[in-house]
């Protein structure tokens, strides 16, 4: 790979995670805001949704520094973001924000996992490796914001595919470099498929089918 494609390839991760962190802070302000947090509440809940998954991963891959403290102008910019949010948001605004929060939320499962994946493969890791931190990176944030603001992680409980989601995406990523395309075409389809798969589902409603280890009904014994 050439030192200009390398360049190339870094200033796009460096966007993709940019946008990526911008809507899971979204989303976690959204859901703090809808728990009538206060000011510490909302910089926290929005703070651990949107650097939670990408710090873990980059604890995982022994990678340092972490984006938070590499570009340490987005704490800024996540305070300010929160600060402007809690000046504008009212009462009459928390019924849209729970439908509201989904589609960021989305958004920013799309993106974080692409480059959560593209991340761990220019690490030289296995494909399957790299999948799962693409994974990691998306919905880690989201459990972390949930578990603070009291609530079942979503990931968990709403059976409306979300980690699924990013797992076939993310699987793209691995295609297209296996292909030699273009890095931006394989984060692109990566992000826009996840993004894509995680729409169909919230508009369609598609719920993946709850686990019952007894599906039959036990006979009282007469």
């Amino acid at each position: 790979m050439t030192s200009h494609a390398i360049l190339n390839l870094s200033f796009l991760q460096t966007l993709v995670e940019v946008l990526a962190t911008l809507a899971f802070a979204l989303s976690g302000m959204l859901e703090a805001a809808r728990k009538r947090l206060d000011l510490v509440g909302v910089y926290a809940v929005a703070g651990l949704a949107a650097f939670g998954g990408g710090t873990l991963r980059d604890i995982l891959l022994d990678r340092r520094p972490f984006f938070w403290v590499e570009h340490a102008t987005w704490l800024w910019a996540l305070l300010a973001l929160c600060t402007v949010a809690m000046l504008g948001l009212r009462s009459r605004h928390f019924e849209l924000t729970e439908r509201a929060v989904l589609w960021p939320d989305a958004l920013g499962l799309g993106l974080f996992s692409a480059s959560g994946t593209q991340i761990a493969l220019n690490m030289q890791m296995p494909a399957i490796v790299a999948v799962l931190m693409g994974v990691i990176t998306a919905v880690v944030g989201g459990v972390l914001r949930d578990i603070v603001c009291n609530e079942i992680p979503s990931v968990f409980r709403d059976h409306r595919p979300y980690a699924v989601c990013a797992f076939i995406g993310t699987w793209l990523l691995v295609l297209a470099q296996a292909l030699n395309a273009p890095d931006w075409l394989g984060l692109a389809a990566a992000a826009g498929t996840t993004v894509m798969l995680r729409g169909l589902a919230l508009w369609s409603d598609y719920r993946l089918p709850a686990w019952n280890p007894d599906p039959s009904p036990r006979r009282k014994p007469e």
